[in-house]
């Protein structure tokens, strides 16, 4: 007998994608992609859900002075946080309940359109806790003067910068030592996409062409 209409679409499987500051994970995240995979980005949430007015007060309450003519002060934000842990986890409280709700969200939609694998690029899956909720996990990795480097010529941050917000995450042998697999990029795009490749291939996800 054929699936009924009604029933439920089956549980879809949780690929989390992660990596250290400047690992190359949005790299990554476009091949994914163009093998047919569903990629929530933690990173686009959390900034939609900076946009949204309930939380722009919440913000402005918490860190005065970083919400400016409505909109958020990112740079201002940033600078208050990420030199201080308890300030990171008070805005951690206000936007991370809405970020998960939204990439449920749209985990659900996803499962409803038939995906088997939904990918969950989030940058701080491990510090988060969030691996426990994964069926697999890839680590994207690189070492730490080539991270920095990638991350100063794109951001316009000091070494010192980096290196600072480096430390506030897992160190990269604890990410690869809790990955399911790893994928190291070192070398040019196609030898990650090799990579990728396989590493698809040992987790079985095969990608159906009818997913975005």
């Amino acid at each position: 007998m054929g699936k009924h209409p009604a029933d439920p679409p089956a549980p879809v499987r949780r690929l989390g994608l992660t990596g250290s500051i400047g690992a190359g994970k949005s790299t990554v995240t476009g091949l994914l992609r163009a093998r047919g995979l569903t990629v929530l980005d933690a990173d686009e949430q959390a900034r939609q859900v900076t946009e949204e007015p309930e939380t722009l007060a919440r913000l402005e309450k918490a860190f005065p002075g970083t919400v400016q003519e409505g909109r958020l002060d990112r740079a201002a934000l940033a600078a208050l946080v990420f030199t201080d842990p308890s300030r990171l986890a008070e805005l951690g409280a206000i936007t991370h309940p809405k970020v998960r709700a939204r990439m449920q969200a749209l985990e659900s939609q996803a499962a409803q359109a038939g995906a088997l694998w939904v990918v969950h690029d989030v940058p701080l899956l491990f510090e988060g806790g969030l691996d426990a909720g994964m069926d697999a996990i890839l680590v994207v990795d690189a070492p730490l003067d080539i991270r920095v480097q990638r991350v100063m010529s794109r951001s316009g941050l000091s070494r010192e910068e980096v290196l600072a917000r480096d430390a506030r995450q897992w160190p990269s042998a604890q990410k690869r030592a809790r990955a399911t697999a790893v994928l190291d990029n070192t070398g040019d795009l196609a030898h990650l996409e090799r990579q990728l490749g396989h590493a698809l291939k040992k987790l079985g996800i095969v990608p159906s062409v009818s997913e975005s």
